[in-house]
């Protein structure tokens, strides 16, 4: 059978155009069919945003990539039309175990509360992420959706100007250009665009090697992630073990620095390194083998005029934590809505800038937790490694020690402390929904709380009157009434109403609070609005 990663899905086919004499502007231009930029063309087309999505490749990714899909992207990708078939094929974990030598030290749960649709984690295939994407996309085409991708399309060249960005395009059929009123590059750590605007990343680059190999095999190992500290079969190093769908094992094993990557590379290497692991008796077989360098780092500014960068071609944070396509995802979900917005003239350019500073803040999250762990994973002096190990040993029977060992602080999605659009917090409510937070799932008798939210603003009350709709300068916002008299769970009202008796939450498009008070207040919710709009 014809592996789905060898198989064209957008095969380079000859557009209008290239025949059209002139430069054709588009609204929204792409630049790259990976995850990022799939997902981003997803959200703008669903809001009948023309966009077109240009990738010099023709097909998914080769090898797994990025497997591990935690619970908010899931519930992103819901709204994209695309969850279910990831959670359908995907590999549901919660539990991760850490092991110290041979013993196993420390054994952590990501989900402990019920009452949420999606699971802590899903162990994925990037190359089947990337095909749901874009079945979705052929699913939109045909019911007349303004999204096209085009495979084999290579960008050459980019010019920025005060209302659009030109692009030069080479095929195998010659070069034209076009041009875009908004340029989104998603191409990746790599990012052509990058170099070719002259930018670059600021950040850490560490001294460390990681060889991923994709093992298919049999094997009776639980599905849960396990992490070891300098185990007997690499020893001085560490090593990681993730169960995917189609009985394939990721396993990640520590190199050092001072290696050669394309010897690492070679089967007759990397298979005496896996039988050490698993030992003599298991059978397995190769199916993809990378080596990547831990890299925390992110541009300055994702936003340059009419272009913003998005995923890995804005921001790297090494592996572990599962961070790379898990913020990716939540950069497209902060900027679909704000450039629809911008676009239809409801908000001003300068909402844009909050895409900036929003994911920039986490971005820096996102390091600083990724850089926490590659510290800890990968100690840089003789005293951090021996504060470490008595760490891993305090951890096998003392509760207090176990928060400190960090074998990869897991995906969540980012709060926006301090961001422009947040209104002041005016109910002594919960913290994880303070203004910022991103709105954590209710079970609502055989539904849930997310997809009743949707992708629109909000006015979520729980045992508060409000109208049934508030539109402020052609933003409307519609009402979701809800009461914890319903709440069989219990859950609405530990994660919304706290110690308080009645709540009224303004949701933004993409699902996190602009502001919360304890009763509707006509004037200032309209001011939230405007504020969470760019307008105050």
């Amino acid at each position: 059978m014809t592996k789905i990663f060898e198989t064209p899905l957008y095969p380079y086919k000859r557009c209008n155009d290239q025949d059209a004499g002139a430069s054709v502007r588009h609204k929204v231009v792409i630049i790259g069919a990976g995850p990022v930029g799939l997902a981003m063309g997803i959200d703008l087309a669903q809001e009948g945003i023309e966009v077109v999505i240009v990738d010099d490749n023709d097909k998914v990714s080769f090898g797994s990539r990025a497997i591990c899909f935690a619970k908010r992207p899931l519930e992103i990708l819901d709204r994209l039309g695309c969850g279910q078939p990831m959670v359908d094929k995907g590999v549901e974990w919660d539990v991760g175990k850490v092991f110290f030598d041979d013993r196993e030290v420390y054994k952590f749960d990501l989900l402990p509360e019920e009452g949420h649709q999606r699971p802590a984690f899903i162990n994925l295939q990037q190359y089947y992420f990337e095909e749901y994407l874009v079945n979705r996309v052929r699913e939109l085409e045909a019911a007349g959706a303004p999204i096209e991708i085009r495979g084999g399309n290579k960008v050459t060249a980019i010019g920025t100007h005060d209302d659009h960005v030109t692009l030069e395009i080479d095929t195998q059929e010659g070069s034209y250009n076009l041009e875009a009123e908004w340029l989104i590059p998603c191409d990746g750590a790599g990012s052509p665009t990058r170099k070719m605007l002259g930018l670059d990343f600021v950040g850490r680059v560490f001294e460390d090697n990681f060889l991923i190999a994709d093992v298919i095999m049999e094997a009776d190992f639980p599905t849960e992630r396990w992490f070891w500290f300098d185990p007997p079969f690499n020893k001085g190093q560490s090593a990681l073990l993730h169960k995917q769908p189609d009985g394939v094992w990721r396993i990640d094993l520590q190199l050092g620095w001072d290696i050669d990557k394309e010897k690492e590379k070679k089967p007759e290497n990397v298979i005496p390194r896996l039988k050490a692991m698993l030992g003599d008796d298991v059978q397995f077989e190769l199916e993809w083998v990378s080596i990547y360098t831990f890299q925390c780092r992110r541009m300055e500014a994702f936003r340059h005029g009419r272009v913003m960068f998005a995923g890995d071609a804005a921001h790297q944070v090494s592996p572990f934590g599962a961070r790379g396509a898990n913020s990716g995802l939540q950069d497209t979900d902060n900027l679909a809505w704000k450039l629809k917005l911008v676009m239809e003239g409801k908000a001003p350019d300068s909402l844009l800038d909050s895409y900036n500073v929003e994911r920039v803040h986490g971005a820096e999250e996102n390091i600083l937790n990724s850089s926490r762990s590659t510290d800890f994973i990968t100690p840089k002096s003789e005293m951090s490694r021996l504060l470490r190990d008595a760490v891993l040993d305090l951890s096998e029977h003392h509760e207090f020690a176990r928060p400190l060992v960090n074998s990869g602080r897991l995906s969540v999605p980012c709060t926006y402390d301090g961001s422009p659009l947040n209104s002041s917090d005016a109910l002594d409510g919960p913290a994880r929904t303070r203004p910022g937070s991103a709105c954590p799932d209710v079970p609502l008798g055989d539904d849930y709380l997310l997809p009743k939210l949707g992708g629109n603003f909000t006015l979520l009350t729980i045992d508060a009157d409000a109208p049934d709709m508030v539109e402020e300068d052609g933003i409307e916002v519609t009402r979701l009434a809800l009461s914890v008299k319903d709440d069989k769970s219990g859950a609405l009202k530990a994660r919304y109403l706290g110690d308080a008796t009645s709540a009224v939450y303004l949701i933004r498009p993409d699902q996190h609070v602009a502001a919360r008070r304890p009763n509707y207040d006509d004037n200032l919710f309209r001011a939230a609005i405007r504020r969470a709009t760019g307008k105050e």
